[in-house]
């Protein structure tokens, strides 16, 4: 199973520049960064590349989603904003050669306009995918529990598998969260297996407090033993908030949890 940590949530007790090389000396031959926009590009680059990581996945600007706002994505009157979002997370993308980006879909504060925003997070998320392939870069997209973040649109699985099914596009899928699904209530063993076509990368954290595995009450060692035997390929993300320094919460990484 390959890992990643997450450097937006793990080894934050230094700046985003050092936890590169952090991640490395912890055992991880890869990382994901939730919003890298803040961070000079070429710096980014220097650090990824001195601390011989790779870099997997990056999310796509979301504007005011982590401020509590409804983000770029699904907003019908913001599409001239996402595409210049779309545009920037290329440029960091190409350059830190993701393999994966993510497209939050954002909040819908009016239910009366629900509908108009499925449409436009839809549109959108095909434009994206249809930029990315360009770059054979893959398009994922998740569903985040409510109870984190309220009005989320795509807040079921079964929402992301009806968006692949309905857009049918070959460059987009699910990435799956076994926190927020959890936190959902999901049947997580059912979508790892039957639905392991359809994701496209995966993360987790324990629950309900999101922090690393053995703090709450997903069994992990048979979830990741899941992940092992599916069909699925690709990076497994750490994506947790440590409890302790980002060192002592690694002991899951062990032979007692890991497969």
């Amino acid at each position: 199973m390959k890992l990643c940590a997450n450097l937006s949530l793990m080894f934050t007790e230094v700046p985003l520049l050092d936890r590169f090389s952090k991640a490395k000396g912890a055992g991880f031959d890869a990382v994901e960064i939730q919003f890298p926009y803040e961070v000079d590009l070429n710096l980014l680059v220097a650090a990824k590349e001195a601390s011989g990581v790779e870099v997997v996945l990056i999310n796509v600007p979301a504007g005011d989603l982590m401020t509590g706002g409804e983000g770029l994505a699904s907003v019908p009157e913001l599409t001239g904003e996402y595409t210049k979002a779309l545009s920037l997370c290329v440029e960091y993308a190409t350059a830190l050669k993701v393999s994966a980006v993510n497209v939050l879909a954002g909040r819908c504060l009016q239910p009366e306009k629900e509908v108009s925003y499925w449409k436009t997070f839809e549109w959108n998320l095909e434009r994206t995918a249809d930029v990315l392939a360009e770059h054979d870069i893959l398009t994922t997209f998740e569903a985040i529990n409510t109870k984190d973040m309220n009005h989320f649109l795509v807040n079921k699985a079964e929402q992301m598998w009806d968006v692949i099914s309905r857009l049918n596009h070959k460059n987009i899928k699910a990435q799956y969260d076994l926190y927020h699904m959890a936190m959902m209530g999901e049947n997580l063993w059912h979508d790892l297996t039957a639905k392991s076509d359809l994701i496209g990368h995966i993360q987790f954290a324990d629950m309900p407090g999101r922090g690393e595995p053995g703090t709450g009450g997903l069994e992990f060692k048979k979830l990741f033993k899941i992940v092992q035997e599916s069909t699925y390929q690709g990076y497994v993300g750490a994506e947790y908030k440590p409890t302790v320094k980002t060192e002592y919460s690694l002991g899951w990484m062990t032979s007692k949890t890991l497969p």
